[in-house]
């Protein structure tokens, strides 16, 4: 399809129109099989678990592998196995997962199963070199790799960051876009959609070419923090926007289109698997047996237009902790949505660091451990173990825990006083965070805990936000 073809049949570009027009049902229908809550999609029929499998934190190998490999494979084959006979049906991966072996680990496993046990999603991923041959090198790497023949969901990788400007040198001006509607044609892309990770412009302009291009599905960050207090956690032009940032504005124009929405970020990096002790005690005297990131994922997955909730579980006790969320769900109550919203309120003036864990900042060239510094961080907010000033009633157990906790999480050679301030990495953080900044903020922080004179502390510019 020629760009010209291409851009004739965007009309350049018209008004959104609902999925009747693409000529689908309703989505969202509901079933059990197994135990597992699947949602039925709207253009195949097929059940999909609503529990999604989130291939991008597969567990690291004791040592590196012959080939490079920094993943454990044999474990990723065990935790595949678990999650499909439970049944989860779903897998998400990406050409730049796991340093850049997360789709050949992930086909090396799935090739294991019969085909039609499982879903595989994958992305054209952000790159340097936009021209198509590169672009189709990587989507062809892509089948190789996962050792497939046609891919179930296939993304637009991480879209809004950029403008439109970047969004068509990446899809329109090489054709990519063209080429992957004759693809989905052909039936070697199964469903086509992209994720959201910027503008909000983008996200609106994008969505108004449904009517011509028709989205088969679209991954939106959905928690209960994001879904009316995004512009609190996200960089500062987000903030600018308003409410159209929030997560209860994106669902809300695709559940208006009837467009299948995939979950990911649910746990918002972690944060709402580890609330502050007060929350976690409200959790609990609710419903006893639920840990916190339940509760996040059922908020997630109460919603009729999602159709599958991504979860990164690395280890065992993540997928088992998972399984009994999702097998089958307990949608929330009102009363339940309310104390969520409640604790969402008082989470949105903390001072958490926006990190995710996505590791797209990493590597980081001078070897710092950027992710794992801003977890321990926030885990440390988390658990009132960041103090504002030596006089504070609990500074020595806060500065023990905070210290203790950090060389035990980040290898000293990897911490932040070692950052020289290059900024390779804040322009390829999805959440918008003023990297070399934070590092900066937090090794001042350690120095002074270690030195034992802590004063009153500085504002961390927004919540860690780019200026």
């Amino acid at each position: 399809m020629s760009r010209r073809t291409f851009l004739e049949r965007l009309g350049i570009i018209g008004a959104a129109a609902g999925l009747s027009a693409c000529g689908r049902g309703q989505a969202g229908h509901e079933a059990v099989s197994g135990g597992m809550t699947c949602r039925t999609d709207p253009k195949t029929g097929q059940q999909v678990s609503l529990l999604g499998y989130g291939c991008m934190r597969w567990p690291a190998a004791a040592s590196p592998q012959k080939d490079g490999c920094p993943i454990d494979q044999e474990m990723v084959n065990g935790l595949i196995d678990y999650a499909i006979e439970h049944g989860v049906n779903y897998f998400d991966t990406a050409p730049i997962y796991g340093q850049g072996w997360s789709e050949t680990v992930t086909g090396k496993a799935l090739r294991r199963h019969p085909r039609e046990k499982f879903l595989i999603a994958t992305k054209m991923s952000a790159s340097s070199d936009l021209s198509r041959d590169n672009l189709t090198a990587m989507y062809r790497r892509s089948f190789q790799r996962l050792q497939v023949d046609y891919i179930d969901y296939y993304l637009l990788h991480g879209i809004g960051g950029g403008g439109m400007d970047l969004f068509n040198r990446r899809f329109v001006d090489n054709g990519m876009l063209g080429f992957l509607l004759e693809e989905r044609e052909r039936g070697r892309i199964r469903h086509l959609g992209w994720s959201f990770h910027g503008d909000i412009e983008v996200f609106n302009r994008v969505l108004e070419m449904h009517g011509q291009v028709c989205w088969d599905f679209v991954q939106i960050q959905l928690n209960y923090v994001d879904w009316r207090h995004a512009s609190a956690y996200n960089a500062d032009w987000q903030k600018a926007m308003g409410d159209d940032t929030n997560a209860e504005y994106l669902y809300g124009e695709l559940a208006k289109r009837d467009i299948p929405v995939v979950v990911m970020e649910p746990l918002l990096g972690g944060r709402l698997a580890n609330v502050t002790q007060d929350v976690l005690a409200q959790m609990k005297q609710k419903r006893p047996d639920d840990s916190a990131a339940a509760w996040a994922f059922r908020f997630a997955g109460s919603f009729p237009k999602v159709l599958t909730v991504l979860s990164g579980m690395t280890y065992k006790e993540h997928l088992l902790d998972n399984l009994r969320t999702f097998s089958p769900l307990v949608p929330l109550s009102s009363e339940e949505s309310g104390f969520l919203e409640d604790v969402a309120e008082r989470m949105k003036d903390s001072h958490n660091i926006p990190c995710t864990d996505c590791k797209y900042c990493m590597p980081c060239p001078y070897g710092i451990g950027i992710p794992g510094i801003f977890l321990h961080y926030n885990k440390c907010v988390n658990h009132g173990n960041v103090t504002q000033s030596h006089l504070d009633p609990h500074y020595a157990k806060a500065r023990r825990a905070f210290l203790i906790g950090y060389d035990r999480s980040v290898p000293r050679l990897r911490q932040a006083n070692h950052c020289i301030g290059c900024g390779q990495c804040a322009h390829k953080c999805p959440q918008g965070i003023a990297i070399p900044s934070q590092m900066r903020l937090i090794d001042d922080y350690v120095e002074k805990l270690k030195q034992g004179n802590l004063g009153p502390q500085p504002d961390n510019g927004a919540n860690g936000k780019r200026a």
